[in-house]
């Protein structure tokens, strides 16, 4: 069965110049068994150092929240839920009763989430949304004598380009109330090495992650690419703080996605990935923007990421 708004994408991306896929189809199966490599890779420090500051500072965190009354959390993206459980400990910790709305487009990984933190917390309140972002917008409600939390990890805010980002960031504040919070996780701009390390590692599991796509488009939309001859290219612009990946075609093809057939030059790139870095003078940018106001910022020890505390204005 052919998933049609992957169809669709994938057309528009290939008709148009420069070509461009969605990161977002990376993930089936086989992309999320990558990605699990890739977060055990010494050189992605990205999980490893939010981890931290979630283990290190979580308490500080909670205490900056000042709740008083019952807590709704709703975390866009949640996966397997393992960095959040340590918030969700502080929590318990502090005496602060709470309901944890995990949002996955992934039913699976919700069934995961949900495991993992009945397993560290036996007795919390879990509901599961199984949700696109955009949907789960309209389950976020707070009744009287409640405080929300939408919590963004993991530097998902990165996968867009600011101006995406600060439309973004306006439905969420569009859905806070006056007491309500965002906590979102953003990864520090910092040595481009540092950072050109983490998405191109010498084993090529970053390579054969973007390179998933391309098996996605062959297995689901009867596509005929020759994954052998693209080569994934990653690179940062440490003014802008973008480090932007490609697939750049070896050679002229042409290829049949779906029944269509679209023309690749030698060395035309497909673009198919941005992980934006940030500093304070970004955030404190993107968040008057979207109406926002940062109101503090925790980091690991070695200040490689930032888990930011928000409001409205």
């Amino acid at each position: 069965m052919i998933n049609n708004q992957f169809a669709k994408d994938v057309d528009a991306g290939l008709s148009t110049f420069p070509k461009k896929l969605s990161s977002k189809y990376f993930y089936d199966d086989a992309g999320d068994k990558i990605f699990q490599k890739i977060m055990a890779m010494p050189s992605y420090y990205v999980t490893k150092a939010e981890y931290q500051v979630l283990e290190q500072r979580s308490d500080e965190i909670v205490a900056q929240l000042n709740v008083t009354n019952h807590l709704n959390i709703y975390e866009l993206g949640a996966g397997d839920g393992t960095k959040t459980i340590l918030l969700l400990k502080a929590l318990t910790k502090a005496n602060i009763n709470f309901t944890y709305y995990p949002i996955d487009i992934s039913a699976d990984v919700l069934d995961t989430c949900e495991d993992n933190v009945k397993a560290a917390l036996p007795s919390a309140k879990v509901e599961k949304l199984n949700y696109t972002y955009d949907e789960a917008m309209s389950q976020i409600h707070s009744e009287e004598n409640e405080t929300n939390l939408i919590v963004f990890l993991g530097s998902n805010l990165g996968n867009l380009y600011h101006s995406d980002a600060i439309a973004f960031l306006k439905k969420i504040q569009g859905n806070l109330g006056a007491e309500d919070w965002l906590m979102m996780g953003l990864d520090k701009m910092k040595n481009p090495a540092t950072i050109l390390a983490a998405y191109n590692d010498e084993d090529g599991i970053t390579q054969g992650f973007n390179l998933n796509i391309l098996h996605r488009m062959n297995s689901e939309l009867g596509g005929n690419f020759d994954v052998s001859k693209f080569t994934h290219w990653p690179v940062y612009n440490p003014e802008s703080g973008t480090c932007t990946s490609y697939l750049v075609s070896a050679e002229k093809q042409e290829v049949r996605v779906n029944g269509k057939t679209y023309t690749i030059a030698k060395a035309e790139s497909i673009h198919t990935e941005i992980s934006q870095k940030y500093n304070r003078p970004i955030i404190n940018w993107l968040c008057k923007m979207s109406g926002l106001t940062l109101e503090q910022i925790y980091t690991d020890e070695k200040e490689y990421f930032l888990e930011c505390l928000v409001k409205r204005v």
